[in-house]
């Protein structure tokens, strides 16, 4: 659901918090980390539309040419029509953008398109998803089907909501050069970032 605050909107999933637009600095981070690690990075695949900063970040790269946002939820969709509007700067009618509806691991596994930049914001990160499937995601498997969606230098960046060390530890055997993010928030614990490249074949 969405619930507004003043004049600002959260999204609450199964009674979680899962996101609001008062600030939107990590969600922000998350596309940086991507698009600052790539030398062009031309398409880029978002996995969860939310209040839309992360696709709004993207879309102010001028490098960027393609952005696929896939969004599990058609309410939060048809939500950017009309209450998020304000703050996703009418992202659905720019021409770059395509948005599919469906599961983020259904589409990884179905589609063949490849991008140079994979960023994912799903739930609130690897330890702490509010739909059991969205574990599947942060898994061996979902790791390699993430890491499978990039081509060439492709940059795979991962929102967490926390801190996880056995995520860094999986996504350090996956990808070359991976760094990690914390971005503080007033609710306590760091938000944090993990960015890191497809491995080259040697």
């Amino acid at each position: 659901m969405l619930r507004q605050i003043g004049e600002h909107f959260e999204v609450i999933s199964n009674g979680v918090f899962l996101m609001d637009t008062r600030h939107g600095s990590s969600e922000r981070l998350l596309v940086a980390a991507a698009l600052d690690a790539h030398p062009a990075p031309r398409d880029v695949l978002i996995g969860g539309l939310g209040v839309g900063f992360s696709v709004v970040a993207a879309l102010a790269d001028r490098r960027v040419e393609r952005v696929t946002v896939v969004e599990i939820e058609q309410a939060v969709v048809d939500w950017h029509g009309q209450h998020l509007a304000a703050f996703s700067g009418g992202l659905l009618r720019d021409r770059r953008v395509e948005v599919v509806v469906a599961d983020l691991a259904d589409h990884l596994f179905e589609s063949a398109e490849t991008y140079d930049a994979v960023c994912l914001d799903v739930d609130n990160g690897p330890d702490w998803t509010v739909t059991e499937s969205n574990q599947a995601l942060y898994d061996d498997a979902g790791t390699r089907l993430a890491v499978g969606a990039l081509r060439g230098a492709g940059v795979l960046s991962v929102w967490s909501a926390s801190a996880s060390a056995s995520y860094e530890r999986r996504l350090r055997r996956a990808l070359d050069d991976v760094r990690t993010f914390a971005v503080p928030v007033r609710r306590g614990e760091p938000d944090v970032v993990y960015a890191g490249r497809r491995r080259q074949s040697r």
